[in-house]
């Protein structure tokens, strides 16, 4: 598994994309699919998106299940995942919004812990951080 993560607009799909020319590639966007398709990457990103449509106030489970399923992904192809970090700035106001940035925190711990390699994009360069 590999995880790039950085603000947004920063550059993060397209220097992966740069990195995996050539390669049989599937992209999902804001979902999490149950099985994978047949691919030699499969790219996921904007998970922020999927963990909307979760309950967010047992993080440590949604959590946990979004790992287990990952893990079974990445038995059929390699795993990129793409995130967006929401951890600097401002804590939003509304308790919805403050419960996503929280869950993504825990998420992007648990992600940087599993993965092989960890980049940090910064307006389309690339920061090896793991």
């Amino acid at each position: 598994m590999y995880v790039f993560i950085g603000g947004a607009y920063n550059g993060k799909t397209n220097y992966v994309m740069r990195k995996l020319e050539g390669q049989k590639v599937a992209v999902m966007d804001g979902e999490l699919p149950e099985f994978a398709p047949s691919c030699d990457v499969l790219v996921l990103k904007n998970l922020e998106t999927w963990l909307v449509t979760q309950n967010l106030e047992e993080d440590d489970i949604v959590v946990a299940h979004l790992l287990t399923r990952l893990k079974i992904l990445e038995e059929n192809c390699t795993l990129y995942i793409i995130v967006t970090d929401m951890g600097r700035g401002v804590v939003p106001m509304e308790k919805q919004a403050r419960l996503l940035r929280d869950t993504c925190g825990r998420l992007y711990q648990a992600l940087f812990t599993e993965a092989q390699r960890v980049v940090r994009i910064w307006y389309g360069i690339g920061e090896h951080i793991k």
